[in-house]
């Protein structure tokens, strides 16, 4: 039953835990498009703009949203638009297996944070790799596949 004391944990899966899932989502997007030879512009957060960072630009409610977009690939192939687009989900995963070797290892110990992490990695993937419109130009990463191999689209939906 959720109560007073869990506000504590609930809080840091909001403010740290999400918004981390959130960037290593977003970074694997902005790597596959940099090793492509892309453009990359990488937004995290959403409202008035705090910084930048390179290519990075941090906004005021930097839990809330996140996205990465990127100009005309140079290896502009199906297989790279593809990788682009799986890279997000590609990363969750890559952390994940990486925090479960660091326990398993003993390198780390199995604490909650760990497991929200985990989980809200594996919530982050499912809806990343199921294929729906968020609305007419936001498809999921699973969709943009699917565009790309079905109509030939390459516009980046990344977000």
């Amino acid at each position: 039953m959720f109560n007073l004391e869990d506000m504590t944990l609930f809080f840091l899966s909001l403010l740290v835990i999400l918004p981390l899932i959130t960037m290593i989502h977003q970074a694997g997007h902005a790597f596959f498009a940099w090793i492509f030879g892309g453009k990359i512009t990488f937004t995290i957060g959403a409202g008035k703009k705090l910084f930048d960072i390179g290519p990075v630009e941090v906004r005021r409610i930097y839990f809330w949203h996140s996205f990465c977009q990127y100009e005309k690939l140079k290896h502009d192939t199906k297989t790279a638009h593809i990788l682009v687009f799986l890279g997000g989900s590609l990363f969750n995963a890559g952390s994940i297996i990486l925090i479960n070797s660091l326990i398993l290892t003993g390198m780390f110990e199995p604490h909650i944070f760990f497991y929200q992490f985990v989980y809200f990695s594996v919530y982050y993937m499912f809806f990343a790799l199921f294929p729906a419109r968020y609305s007419e130009d936001h498809p999921s990463d699973m969709m943009a596949v699917y565009d790309l191999l079905k109509y030939g689209k390459s516009k980046d939906p990344l977000d």
